[in-house]
């Protein structure tokens, strides 16, 4: 299977036990990469709920075969995508998630429901 890329919501929906985290399967999971942007969401979101930060990047992590560093590349894509994206109200880190999944030309695994009506050139899964 190739690789796949984790959206803060569905790491965070791991690590809750949130409803669709059973779409994450574990061969899923094996692939999984995401951006150091979303996992800095992922622990930041942790850690204000008491979490230590070392506890929190653990957490974090843990769902991911690789966290990949945000690029030059990324960051052209993401601030690209703000024209395309506004009207949604989607987040530097959601854009820095999707222009992870277009550099790689890989599937998108999200929580967030408005990302399906999002015409990327990429597959979206969200996951409820």
């Amino acid at each position: 299977m190739n690789s796949v890329v984790l959206d803060a919501s569905a790491i965070l929906a791991i690590i809750n036990q949130e409803p669709g985290v059973d779409k994450l399967t574990p061969e899923l999971l094996a692939n999984a990469i995401c951006s150091t942007v979303n996992l800095a969401e992922v622990q930041a979101k942790l850690v204000g709920r008491g979490w230590s930060p070392d506890e929190a990047w653990e957490d974090a992590t843990s769902p991911v075969r690789e966290a990949v560093p945000f690029l030059e590349e990324h960051a052209k894509i993401a601030g690209s995508l703000v024209a395309l994206t506004r009207h949604l109200g989607l987040s530097l880190g959601d854009r820095a998630c999707i222009a992870l999944g277009i550099s790689r030309k890989t599937p998108i695994y999200t929580a967030e429901k408005v990302w399906s009506k999002l015409k990327l050139g990429v597959r979206v899964h969200v996951i409820r």
